[in-house]
């Protein structure tokens, strides 16, 4: 399962756009100055003739005067050969999937003949632009730029929940074969805890089986209420992302 989440998130990656270069199995990516997508992928287990492949990738972004990053997964075997070149831990996610074998329910919304109470979480689609907008506020100050270009990817699906009107939260989500990747969950701070990321995952859920997905995927922070979400949404643990940055002496 992690070999197929991978080859989807490369894809996924790839839909930021800018600079896309393919090196053997890898796909080194340059979207933009200081964008975190800014990464090479792709690894798989073990890759053939891995310090080429490397010296490759490292010229790559010492070209657009990066720091080599990459983005592997917990069933890559040569750790000691990426340490070796100097490379260390930036982050890492745990990866959770949930089996799509029956469409699931949508998230509770009002009948028509009901107005939402206040405090009554709605969750719906979303435009980019609203998406933009909320996202950027939830995730914070130095989000706008790679929240403007996730707004902007092509076959990404976007949702809001709301709140007596107001958009509260949001996420999206895309669907790669029959693989759905969940990603970009945020809610604005005043309103955490408040279950909109529960109605959110159930919107995209049902969403992503209705558009052929036939599992879903989601990363993330080890420990953090994101997890406790998914965990309580019925996704199983499948491994680890680990993003890496090589650090030159």
């Amino acid at each position: 399962m992690l070999s197929r989440i991978e080859c989807a998130g490369a894809e996924h990656l790839g839909l930021y756009g800018g600079e896309v270069r393919q090196v053997g199995p890898l796909r080194a990516i340059f979207a933009g100055p200081e964008l975190p997508v800014n990464v090479a992928c792709g690894f798989g287990s073990s890759p053939d003739g891995l310090e080429e492949l490397l010296d490759s990738v490292e010229a790559f972004y010492t070209l657009h005067g990066l720091p080599s990053r990459l983005v592997l997964y917990s069933h890559f075997g040569d750790w000691e050969a990426l340490a070796a070149r100097g490379y260390s831990l930036l982050r890492l996610l745990h990866v959770y999937v949930l089996p799509l074998t029956e469409r699931p329910a949508p998230p509770p919304m009002p009948s028509p003949s009901q107005l939402p109470s206040p405090s009554q979480l709605t969750a719906r689609p979303s435009p980019p632009a609203e998406f933009l907008s909320v996202a950027s506020r939830a995730f914070g100050a130095g989000s706008e730029a790679i929240m403007e270009r996730t707004a902007q990817r092509p076959q990404t699906r976007f949702f809001a929940a709301e709140q007596g009107g107001q958009p509260v939260a949001t996420a999206a989500f895309s669907v790669f074969g029959s693989l759905a990747l969940l990603f970009s969950a945020a809610t604005l701070p005043a309103f955490r805890g408040q279950g909109a990321q529960m109605a959110l995952l159930a919107a995209r859920l049902h969403a992503a089986h209705g558009a052929g997905a036939t599992v879903a995927a989601v990363m993330t922070t080890p420990g953090s209420a994101s997890e406790r979400n998914v965990q309580r949404a019925g996704f199983v643990l499948a491994g680890a992302r680990l993003s890496m940055e090589q650090v030159r002496a």
